[in-house]
Protein backbone atom coordinates (compact mmCIF):
# COMPACT_ATOMS: atom_id res chain seq x y z
CA UNK A 1 0.00 0.00 0.00
CA UNK A 2 2.64 2.46 0.75
CA UNK A 3 4.51 1.94 -2.82
CA UNK A 4 1.34 2.84 -4.17
CA UNK A 5 0.46 5.57 -2.28
CA UNK A 6 3.97 6.49 -2.89
CA UNK A 7 3.39 6.46 -6.91
CA UNK A 8 0.54 7.83 -7.08
CA UNK A 9 1.81 11.52 -5.11
CA UNK A 10 4.66 11.51 -7.36
CA UNK A 11 2.24 10.58 -10.57
CA UNK A 12 0.42 13.79 -8.78
CA UNK A 13 3.66 16.34 -9.52
CA UNK A 14 4.43 14.87 -12.18
CA UNK A 15 0.47 15.78 -14.07
CA UNK A 16 1.07 19.11 -12.04
CA UNK A 17 4.71 20.09 -13.57
CA UNK A 18 3.72 18.65 -17.26
CA UNK A 19 0.02 20.54 -16.83
CA UNK A 20 1.89 23.81 -15.98
CA UNK A 21 4.78 23.30 -19.39
CA UNK A 22 2.12 23.06 -21.34
CA UNK A 23 0.77 25.96 -20.28
CA UNK A 24 3.62 28.26 -19.85
CA UNK A 25 3.58 30.73 -22.17
CA UNK A 26 3.32 34.66 -22.42
CA UNK A 27 -0.48 34.08 -22.19
CA UNK A 28 -0.50 31.48 -19.64
CA UNK A 29 -2.60 31.24 -16.62
CA UNK A 30 -0.40 30.21 -14.86
CA UNK A 31 2.03 31.59 -12.18
CA UNK A 32 5.10 30.24 -10.62
CA UNK A 33 6.74 31.83 -7.53
CA UNK A 34 9.61 30.70 -5.38
CA UNK A 35 13.33 30.34 -4.11
CA UNK A 36 16.32 27.98 -3.79
CA UNK A 37 18.09 28.70 -0.58
CA UNK A 38 21.90 27.31 0.36
CA UNK A 39 23.01 28.19 4.04
CA UNK A 40 26.32 27.50 4.78
CA UNK A 41 27.61 28.13 8.60
CA UNK A 42 31.46 26.91 9.82
CA UNK A 43 33.06 27.51 12.98
CA UNK A 44 36.89 27.09 13.16
CA UNK A 45 39.06 26.99 16.67
CA UNK A 46 42.82 27.09 17.46
CA UNK A 47 43.88 27.11 20.82
CA UNK A 48 40.61 29.41 21.87
CA UNK A 49 41.11 29.54 25.42
CA UNK A 50 36.93 29.95 25.95
CA UNK A 51 36.48 26.95 24.16
CA UNK A 52 34.89 25.33 20.80
CA UNK A 53 33.83 23.11 18.69
CA UNK A 54 35.05 23.05 14.64
CA UNK A 55 31.49 22.83 13.04
CA UNK A 56 30.65 22.70 9.41
CA UNK A 57 26.80 22.77 8.15
CA UNK A 58 24.55 23.15 5.49
CA UNK A 59 20.75 23.56 4.62
CA UNK A 60 19.24 23.22 1.13
CA UNK A 61 15.88 24.41 1.16
CA UNK A 62 13.03 24.98 -2.00
CA UNK A 63 9.90 26.74 -1.77
CA UNK A 64 8.26 26.79 -4.53
CA UNK A 65 4.42 27.83 -5.81
CA UNK A 66 2.81 27.06 -8.89
CA UNK A 67 -0.71 28.88 -9.37
CA UNK A 68 -3.38 28.28 -12.03
CA UNK A 69 -6.47 30.85 -12.57
CA UNK A 70 -9.05 30.99 -15.29
CA UNK A 71 -12.33 32.56 -15.09
CA UNK A 72 -13.98 31.12 -11.78
CA UNK A 73 -11.27 28.41 -11.45
CA UNK A 74 -8.00 28.57 -9.10
CA UNK A 75 -5.65 25.72 -8.60
CA UNK A 76 -3.08 26.68 -6.32
CA UNK A 77 0.52 24.48 -5.07
CA UNK A 78 3.09 24.50 -3.20
CA UNK A 79 6.26 22.49 -2.69
CA UNK A 80 8.26 23.01 0.15
CA UNK A 81 11.63 20.80 0.23
CA UNK A 82 14.44 21.44 2.99
CA UNK A 83 17.80 18.93 4.16
CA UNK A 84 20.40 19.97 6.34
CA UNK A 85 23.58 18.14 7.77
CA UNK A 86 25.87 19.37 10.75
CA UNK A 87 29.31 17.89 11.26
CA UNK A 88 31.19 19.11 14.23
CA UNK A 89 34.17 17.67 15.59
CA UNK A 90 33.54 14.08 17.82
CA UNK A 91 30.32 13.83 17.06
CA UNK A 92 30.23 12.88 13.28
CA UNK A 93 27.79 13.99 10.91
CA UNK A 94 24.08 14.89 11.76
CA UNK A 95 21.03 15.48 10.02
CA UNK A 96 19.71 18.98 10.99
CA UNK A 97 16.57 19.69 9.01
CA UNK A 98 14.68 16.95 6.36
CA UNK A 99 11.37 17.78 5.19
CA UNK A 100 9.41 16.81 2.25
CA UNK A 101 5.80 18.78 1.41
CA UNK A 102 3.34 19.04 -1.18
CA UNK A 103 0.50 21.04 -0.85
CA UNK A 104 -2.79 21.03 -3.76
CA UNK A 105 -5.54 23.60 -3.59
CA UNK A 106 -8.51 23.46 -6.11
CA UNK A 107 -11.10 26.12 -6.26
CA UNK A 108 -14.36 26.91 -7.94
CA UNK A 109 -15.82 30.20 -7.37
CA UNK A 110 -18.88 30.67 -5.21
CA UNK A 111 -19.36 34.20 -4.59
CA UNK A 112 -17.17 37.02 -3.71
CA UNK A 113 -13.52 35.82 -2.85
CA UNK A 114 -15.45 32.03 -1.74
CA UNK A 115 -15.17 29.06 -3.39
CA UNK A 116 -16.33 25.73 -3.19
CA UNK A 117 -12.44 23.82 -2.73
CA UNK A 118 -10.63 20.48 -2.66
CA UNK A 119 -7.34 20.12 -0.68
CA UNK A 120 -4.54 17.56 -0.41
CA UNK A 121 -1.88 17.75 1.06
CA UNK A 122 1.54 15.21 1.85
CA UNK A 123 4.46 15.46 4.40
CA UNK A 124 7.04 12.94 4.74
CA UNK A 125 11.04 13.34 5.43
CA UNK A 126 14.09 11.91 2.62
CA UNK A 127 15.78 10.02 5.03
CA UNK A 128 16.50 8.20 8.89
CA UNK A 129 16.33 10.48 11.93
CA UNK A 130 17.77 8.92 15.03
CA UNK A 131 17.31 10.19 18.83
CA UNK A 132 21.40 11.03 19.67
CA UNK A 133 20.84 11.85 23.14
CA UNK A 134 20.47 7.75 23.56
CA UNK A 135 23.56 5.13 23.50
CA UNK A 136 23.44 3.80 21.05
CA UNK A 137 21.31 5.98 19.03
CA UNK A 138 17.82 4.80 18.42
CA UNK A 139 15.92 5.31 14.75
CA UNK A 140 13.10 7.29 15.28
CA UNK A 141 11.54 7.93 11.59
CA UNK A 142 12.54 6.87 7.89
CA UNK A 143 11.21 7.62 3.88
CA UNK A 144 7.51 7.24 4.73
CA UNK A 145 7.67 6.65 8.27
CA UNK A 146 5.78 8.51 9.13
CA UNK A 147 4.46 9.93 5.90
CA UNK A 148 0.92 11.84 6.17
CA UNK A 149 -1.69 12.28 3.46
CA UNK A 150 -4.61 14.47 3.90
CA UNK A 151 -7.31 15.51 1.65
CA UNK A 152 -11.17 16.91 1.54
CA UNK A 153 -13.40 19.34 0.57
CA UNK A 154 -14.20 22.52 1.75
CA UNK A 155 -14.83 26.17 1.19
CA UNK A 156 -11.94 28.80 0.00
CA UNK A 157 -11.37 32.18 1.23
CA UNK A 158 -8.93 33.89 -1.64
CA UNK A 159 -8.06 37.41 -1.60
CA UNK A 160 -4.81 37.04 -3.15
CA UNK A 161 -2.19 34.36 -4.21
CA UNK A 162 -0.28 35.22 -1.05
CA UNK A 163 -3.61 35.71 1.09
CA UNK A 164 -5.54 32.74 1.19
CA UNK A 165 -7.90 30.40 4.33
CA UNK A 166 -9.18 27.28 3.65
CA UNK A 167 -11.73 25.35 5.94
CA UNK A 168 -12.55 21.40 5.03
CA UNK A 169 -14.79 20.34 8.07
CA UNK A 170 -14.92 16.99 6.46
CA UNK A 171 -11.30 15.84 6.18
CA UNK A 172 -9.68 12.03 5.83
CA UNK A 173 -6.11 12.07 6.91
CA UNK A 174 -4.15 8.91 6.50
CA UNK A 175 -0.78 8.08 8.79
CA UNK A 176 1.45 6.02 7.13
CA UNK A 177 4.56 3.81 8.60
CA UNK A 178 6.88 1.01 7.87
CA UNK A 179 6.62 -2.31 9.46
CA UNK A 180 9.62 -1.07 11.85
CA UNK A 181 7.48 1.86 13.35
CA UNK A 182 4.29 -0.03 13.05
CA UNK A 183 2.88 0.78 16.72
CA UNK A 184 4.45 4.49 16.60
CA UNK A 185 2.80 7.77 15.46
CA UNK A 186 -0.69 6.65 16.22
CA UNK A 187 -0.99 3.47 14.69
CA UNK A 188 -1.91 0.30 16.47
CA UNK A 189 0.60 -2.43 16.48
CA UNK A 190 0.73 -4.61 13.55
CA UNK A 191 -0.40 -1.91 11.30
CA UNK A 192 0.98 0.14 8.61
CA UNK A 193 -1.76 2.77 8.60
CA UNK A 194 -4.45 5.00 10.89
CA UNK A 195 -7.18 6.47 9.16
CA UNK A 196 -8.45 9.61 10.82
CA UNK A 197 -11.46 11.92 9.87
CA UNK A 198 -11.73 15.75 11.17
CA UNK A 199 -11.40 19.32 10.52
CA UNK A 200 -8.53 20.82 8.85
CA UNK A 201 -7.91 24.52 8.67
CA UNK A 202 -4.90 26.56 6.39
CA UNK A 203 -3.94 29.80 6.07
CA UNK A 204 -0.88 31.17 4.01
CA UNK A 205 -0.12 34.62 4.40
CA UNK A 206 2.57 35.91 2.34
CA UNK A 207 3.84 40.11 2.23
CA UNK A 208 6.72 42.33 1.70
CA UNK A 209 7.48 44.21 5.36
CA UNK A 210 9.97 46.26 3.40
CA UNK A 211 11.60 46.68 0.39
CA UNK A 212 13.66 43.11 0.01
CA UNK A 213 12.46 41.67 2.77
CA UNK A 214 9.61 39.40 3.14
CA UNK A 215 7.55 37.51 5.32
CA UNK A 216 5.26 34.48 4.74
CA UNK A 217 3.12 32.40 7.43
CA UNK A 218 1.93 28.93 6.69
CA UNK A 219 -0.67 27.35 9.04
CA UNK A 220 -2.41 24.48 9.53
CA UNK A 221 -4.71 22.86 12.39
CA UNK A 222 -6.51 19.62 12.32
CA UNK A 223 -8.53 18.41 14.83
CA UNK A 224 -9.90 14.38 14.34
CA UNK A 225 -13.52 13.99 15.24
CA UNK A 226 -12.61 10.05 16.11
CA UNK A 227 -10.70 9.82 19.06
CA UNK A 228 -9.80 13.36 21.37
CA UNK A 229 -10.95 16.34 19.13
CA UNK A 230 -10.19 18.53 21.77
CA UNK A 231 -6.22 17.60 21.17
CA UNK A 232 -5.56 20.37 18.16
CA UNK A 233 -2.88 19.53 16.19
CA UNK A 234 -0.93 22.33 15.01
CA UNK A 235 1.90 23.12 12.19
CA UNK A 236 3.12 26.69 12.22
CA UNK A 237 5.50 28.23 9.90
CA UNK A 238 7.31 31.79 9.74
CA UNK A 239 9.84 32.68 7.32
CA UNK A 240 11.75 36.01 6.52
CA UNK A 241 13.97 36.42 3.55
CA UNK A 242 15.64 39.62 3.35
CA UNK A 243 17.02 39.68 0.13
CA UNK A 244 20.53 41.46 -0.16
CA UNK A 245 20.59 40.47 -4.30
CA UNK A 246 19.60 38.51 -6.61
CA UNK A 247 21.94 35.48 -5.55
CA UNK A 248 22.30 36.60 -1.67
CA UNK A 249 20.27 36.52 1.34
CA UNK A 250 19.68 35.94 5.17
CA UNK A 251 16.97 33.69 5.74
CA UNK A 252 15.34 32.82 8.75
CA UNK A 253 12.29 30.20 9.57
CA UNK A 254 10.73 29.03 12.50
CA UNK A 255 8.76 25.62 12.73
CA UNK A 256 6.57 24.56 15.71
CA UNK A 257 4.54 21.28 15.44
CA UNK A 258 2.29 20.42 18.06
CA UNK A 259 1.53 16.79 17.43
CA UNK A 260 0.56 14.15 20.17
CA UNK A 261 0.00 10.98 18.28
CA UNK A 262 4.24 11.80 17.92
CA UNK A 263 4.99 13.47 21.17
CA UNK A 264 3.42 15.00 24.02
CA UNK A 265 6.12 17.77 23.81
CA UNK A 266 6.04 21.03 21.47
CA UNK A 267 8.51 20.52 18.86
CA UNK A 268 10.39 23.67 17.92
CA UNK A 269 12.90 24.40 15.16
CA UNK A 270 14.66 27.99 14.08
CA UNK A 271 17.59 27.85 10.97
CA UNK A 272 19.14 31.09 10.31
CA UNK A 273 21.92 31.90 8.14
CA UNK A 274 23.37 33.70 5.52
CA UNK A 275 23.79 32.13 1.80
CA UNK A 276 22.90 31.96 -1.85
CA UNK A 277 19.27 32.53 -2.49
CA UNK A 278 18.00 32.50 -5.80
CA UNK A 279 14.45 33.67 -6.92
CA UNK A 280 12.91 31.46 -9.21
Amino acid sequence: MIKKITIALLLIAAIQIKAQEKTNKPTSNWKKTGNISFLVNQSSFSNWISGGENTVSGNLGVNYDFNYSKENTTWDNKIILAYGLNNVKGNGTRKTDDRFELNSLYGKKATGNWSYSFFLNFKTQFTNGYDYKTTPKIKTSAFLAPGYLSFGPGMLWKKSNNFKINLAPITSKITIVSDEFSGQYGTDLGKNTRYEFGFNGSLNYKTTIMENITMENILNVYANYLDKPQNIDLDYQLNFIMQINKYLSTNLNFHTIVDDNATSKVQFKEVFGLGVNYIL
